[in-house]
């Protein structure tokens, strides 16, 4: 597999005032992209600046993790909105992540929705339209992350926009190549090289579905979820197992370059 290039994210400055999420710091050096919580499913203004400022000493890509405005339920229960509303919710906390960016002195590189906003728009056209029409709206630079072969990336690739397309290297798949329900047994992938091995079957292409038959997966970026237990040692544990298999890691906007929408 030498030769071969794969972006890390990670769901990250999910914390809110006095009550804390993931192990954002100890992470951070394994990872090439930051999704940061704006808000409404999770963070807040102070977290926000602080997840950013982290980002920017070790050298990781920021992006915007939008989310329903439900911090009860951590943003993973669907919500019905109108085209309109679901367009002016992305507007407001990309803005607003855009904005702790700037002050910081780094810039967006991506968009990548949270939870059932995630899972919703990734099937739902109207939905990624409005997703992809407020990105544009901030800045049509700016990459839309989202589940290979969805809507939401087919909504991005309409509007202009550059997509990537995502796995998860710490979920277990369904054979149609959707997530295992959170709340089902073997759901959550805890052990470091189960993950490790996960990752380099997407690396060329495949992935192993929870009943034991390999799927087809293409995938431009790889999430490690913060809140997963041991996520910081499963991230090392992953960064030496694609070393030692000759697959460099990067940034989304270098691993892009030259995408055309």
């Amino acid at each position: 597999m030498t030769g071969k290039k794969i972006d890390l994210n990670s769901d990250v400055g999910e914390s809110f005032g006095a009550w804390t999420m993931g192990a954002d710091e100890a992470l951070m050096p394994y990872i090439t992209s930051a999704s940061i919580a704006c808000g409404w499913h999770g963070g807040d203004p102070q977290v926000m600046r602080r997840t950013v400022r982290l980002a920017r000493t070790h050298g990781v890509r920021v992006g915007a993790h939008p989310g329903y405005p439900d911090l009860l339920g951590f943003g993973r229960r669907p919500m019905q909105l109108s085209p309109a509303e679901a367009r002016d919710y992305l507007l407001y906390q990309i803005g607003a992540l855009y904005a702790f960016a700037k002050a910081e002195g780094m810039r967006l590189q991506h968009v990548k929705p949270h939870g059932a906003l995630y899972h919703v728009a990734a099937n739902d056209r109207l939905l990624s339209e409005s997703v992809a029409g407020a990105i544009v709206e901030v800045d049509p630079t700016l990459i839309l992350v989202g589940p290979p072969g969805s809507a939401l990336l087919s909504a991005g690739r309409a509007a202009g926009l550059r997509v990537a397309a995502e796995g998860f290297g710490d979920r277990a798949y369904n054979e149609d190549g959707s997530l295992v329900f959170r709340s089902a047994p073997g759901a959550i992938l805890t052990d470091a090289d189960a993950v490790a091995a996960q990752v380099l079957l997407m690396v060329e292409g495949k992935v192993r579905a929870i009943t034991g038959r390999m799927i087809p997966i293409a995938v431009d970026t790889v999430c490690l979820h913060g809140d997963t237990p041991g996520a910081p040692a499963i991230a090392k544990r992953l960064q030496e197992r694609l070393a030692l298999a000759g697959i460099t890691t990067m940034p989304l906007e270098e691993l892009l370059v030259g995408q055309v929408a």
